[in-house]
């Protein structure tokens, strides 16, 4: 069996944890910055905790990180109880953190110093992906690290694929949220105008949803949407934390992204309305409270 370490415990590491433990049947141990989220899970899924990051990588094989930003991720990592500071020569950290590339690169080189493999594998799928154990995981790294690494990450994820060297995880993950910002706006944006129109949405959702306006986000979330509902995944906080990283990527390698810039103009305006929690189909709200009728 091998020695295996998880680090941060929120919405998602919690359960992907979790899923870990349950399938691989590895002994975990586990750290989380607060100590009781670290107690809830141990009761639930056994295991132990840990004090620090550095004590609970120590000696282990594999280090699994799950945390908020690049700050965050260089505390538990390089920090003064980092976790690098536990691993031994020939372990692997798997960051499923959503940072940063070059937050990624420094930290690949970090870990190489300390003959250390670091992985950059940001997820998609959200909360639900997380606790159904159904994400997609896009990895930057070296092959033979990442093969090692796998069957470990598929306890938790429906697919998993090595993109390209470091960094490139976090680049492929930045891609895919481009691709939901505008696609949410545009959806927000036809179901607004469907409720304006007074036509029967769920007619017009069933029959769109067999052409080539379907997405995963129309035929789950178009209803709760409809409805005004917004506690179903992932936060616009969060979003905008991951556009932010698109937009700076953007700046230094010449990428125009107009789209994703006003649709993050529009998240900022969701923040203001008290709407930071919300999930990220809100954008509806604002069409609405910005008057777009609906009866």
């Amino acid at each position: 069996m091998a020695r295996v370490a998880w680090i941060g415990l929120g919405v998602m590491g919690f359960p992907m944890a979790g899923h870990l433990s349950a399938k691989s049947r590895h002994d975990v141990t586990v750290y989380n910055r607060n100590p009781a989220k670290a107690a809830a899970w141990v009761d639930k899924y056994g295991g132990r905790s840990a004090a620090t990051p550095a004590a609970a990588a120590l000696s282990a094989d594999f280090v699994f990180c799950c945390v908020g930003n690049d700050d965050d991720l260089r505390s538990v990592t390089t920090g003064a109880d980092g976790a690098f500071r536990g691993m031994g020569a020939g372990a692997t950290f798997i960051d499923h953190t959503t940072a940063s590339a070059e937050v990624a690169r420094e930290l690949n080189a970090a870990a190489s110093a300390r003959g250390i493999a670091f992985l950059d594998a940001p997820v998609s799928g959200g909360q639900s992906g997380a606790e159904n154990g159904a994400l997609t995981v896009m990895v930057g790294g070296d092959a033979e690290p990442f093969e090692r690494a796998k069957p470990l990450i598929q306890t938790y994820a429906r697919a998993v694929t090595l993109i390209g060297p470091s960094g490139a995880g976090q680049l492929t993950k930045m891609v895919n949220q481009i691709a939901i910002a505008g696609l949410l706006q545009g959806l927000s944006e036809a179901i607004a105008f469907a409720e304006a129109a007074n036509l029967d949405l769920d007619l017009v959702m069933q029959t769109i949803s067999k052409g080539a306006a379907q997405s995963w986000q129309m035929e789950n979330r178009w209803k709760t949407m409809h409805e005004g509902k917004f506690d179903f995944g992932f936060a616009v906080d969060w979003m905008r934390k991951d556009l932010g990283i698109c937009l700076s990527e953007a700046e230094r390698n010449g990428a125009k992204l107009p789209v994703t810039a006003e649709v993050d103009s529009y998240y900022a305006d969701v923040q203001a309305m008290g709407g930071g929690r919300w999930d990220t189909c809100s954008l509806i709200a604002l069409l609405k409270k910005n008057g777009t009728k609906s009866d």
